[in-house]
């Protein structure tokens, strides 16, 4: 019998032949570390991505799923994933604190800078989100874009983070028309905004709106570049505590509110904050564009 498993915005039916082979695998191969193993998957199902890379690590994220359901016995990591480990990569970058208190007038233009195509910036961005945002840096799987913004005199201002989409959302699949069957087959075309920080010391009038406004009209192009797919759709999960003000003010439409469930929930027993959903369209066809 198949099992359907989640990783990101991925589905993938793992059948007992499967899981036959990947025992195969590892018990031929005595040598071979987790990211061998993964790759050798990749490479015999014909998993990639539309720009032609191997789904690594949505792999070796499936390997951990089916190993805590006791189907397989992985080789050992090579290193530790204790939470000490995990923070201690996560570098601590001198940066100025010094607050910024000017007209939105006085800071532009401002510079959206891809940190995926920057790694200069990589250790800034993931310091900056880790040290401020409330809930931090933790990685993300599947397709992401981070952005650093800076003002004219290149000081940081703000930090944000593209990845998966949900896996499922009502509100979000009623307003664009999804039943189950076509969700599994577009939702690669909409990107998730889980993070946006400005940060602590930055106190500037329209500045988050302005900035949701300029990353909206270059996502798409650097979506394009990195991936060799288009995005079609903007979703954003806000916490009840704030009001979600910043993208009422760029035009992101509110849908309605998280179940209250996790990706992880299949026995309805994970409690959840309940979020608003916020959606931004990136054309006027976008219904269109996520339908068959």
């Amino acid at each position: 019998m198949a099992m359907r498993i989640i990783i990101a915005n991925n589905e993938r039916r793992i059948s007992a032949k499967d899981i036959d082979y990947i025992r195969r695998l590892i018990r031929q191969n005595p040598t071979w570390n987790r990211t061998g193993l993964s790759r050798k998957l990749c490479q015999s199902w014909q998993w990639y991505s539309p720009n032609g890379r191997p789904r690594d690590m949505t792999c070796r994220t499936l390997l951990l799923k089916l190993e805590r359901q006791g189907q397989i016995v992985l080789p050992p990591p090579l290193r530790s994933p204790n939470n000490h480990l995990r923070n201690r990569r996560i570098p601590n970058i001198l940066h100025s604190s010094d607050p910024i208190h000017d007209e939105l007038d006085q800071l532009i233009p401002l510079q959206i800078i891809n940190v995926c195509e920057h790694p200069f910036y990589r250790d800034l961005f993931k310091c900056l989100l880790n040290r401020y945002h409330y809930i931090g840096y933790q990685g993300s799987p599947g397709e992401t874009l981070w952005y650093l913004i800076v003002d004219r005199y290149q000081r940081p201002l703000a930090c944000l983070l593209f990845a998966a989409a949900a896996w499922k959302i009502a509100p979000r699949d009623q307003f664009i028309g999804w039943d189950a069957t076509i969700r599994r087959q577009h939702l690669i075309f909409v990107t998730n905004n889980t993070r946006f920080l400005i940060l602590p010391w930055v106190d500037v009038n329209c500045l988050a709106s302005h900035i949701l406004s300029k990353v909206a009209k270059q996502i798409q192009c650097d979506w394009i570049r990195r991936y060799n797919h288009p995005i079609y759709l903007l979703e954003t999960f806000v916490d009840q505590r704030f009001q979600g003000t910043s993208y009422k003010a760029a035009n992101w439409i509110k849908v309605g509110q998280t179940s209250g469930r996790t990706r992880q929930d299949r026995n309805h027993r994970i409690q959840a904050p309940v979020k608003d959903i916020y959606l931004y369209p990136l054309s006027k066809t976008f219904r269109q564009d996520l339908s068959p």
